[in-house]
């Protein structure tokens, strides 16, 4: 708690900068299912809060290149693999298997999840076989629906097509919304792990506008707001 304190402190600092100073523009980078998923839908908000800040985001796989001083700040998934920067660890992620509420009729314990489609993101770090060796269970094969990316592994699952692994805090509106439910909540062991990274050259922070969007960013992981399955 001392950490998200000391995080929400810098937020009012930040704010109380940014007011005293004209427009300002925050250039991001993201990995896309963070972008698509958890900080896309928060935009306003932070806008709300920083009125006097434009934020340019860019989504894709490829790393920022800070040297071409295209972006301030990047949010990787995975290792980061930059020289020279800033790399704050993002809070852990809870990966769980998620469903659509009509499948997680028939989920529940984790050898039920033998007999369903496991939807599969390949890039993912956490796989299937982990999940299964971690509730005492051999994985089967493999067969069916394999994505590239987060965002379209949730996005099928809210259709019912299969059962998806993957993190509470990228299917946050799914989860709130009832789209998606995690059926074995409390009855399997789920994986944490940190998932992402928060990158920016050390000479950025020292711009209020890239130092106030890090730390909004901190803050709101740091609530701990819809990282439990629901």
């Amino acid at each position: 708690m001392r950490h998200t304190g000391a995080a929400f402190d810098q937020l009012r600092r930040g704010l109380e900068e940014v007011a005293a100073r004209g427009p300002q523009l925050v250039r991001v980078h993201s990995a896309p299912s963070f972008a698509a998923q958890w900080l896309a839908p928060r935009l306003a908000q932070f806008l709300a809060s920083y009125p006097k800040l434009e934020v340019r985001l860019a989504a894709n796989t490829d790393y920022a290149r800070f040297s071409n001083d295209d972006f301030d700040i990047d949010i990787v998934y995975g290792p980061a693999r930059a020289e020279g920067v800033e790399i704050v660890p993002l809070p852990e992620e809870t990966v769980t298997p998620l469903c659509s509420p009509a499948l997680a009729k028939s989920i529940r314990k984790p050898a039920d999840l033998l007999d369903q489609t496991l939807i599969r993101s390949d890039v993912k770090q956490v796989q299937w076989h982990q999940w299964f060796t971690a509730n005492a269970l051999e994985a089967p094969a493999l067969h069916g629906m394999r994505f590239d990316r987060s965002f379209l592994a949730i996005a099928t699952a809210t259709e019912g097509l299969g059962v998806a692994l993957e993190s509470t805090l990228l299917a946050e509106r799914e989860l709130a919304s009832g789209r998606l439910v995690a059926p074995l909540a409390g009855n399997a062991n789920d994986i944490r792990y940190v998932g992402h990274r928060l990158i920016y050259p050390r000479a950025s922070r020292q711009r209020s506008a890239v130092r106030a969007f890090a730390d909004w960013i901190i803050a709101q992981l740091g609530s701990g707001d819809a990282r439990s399955p629901r």
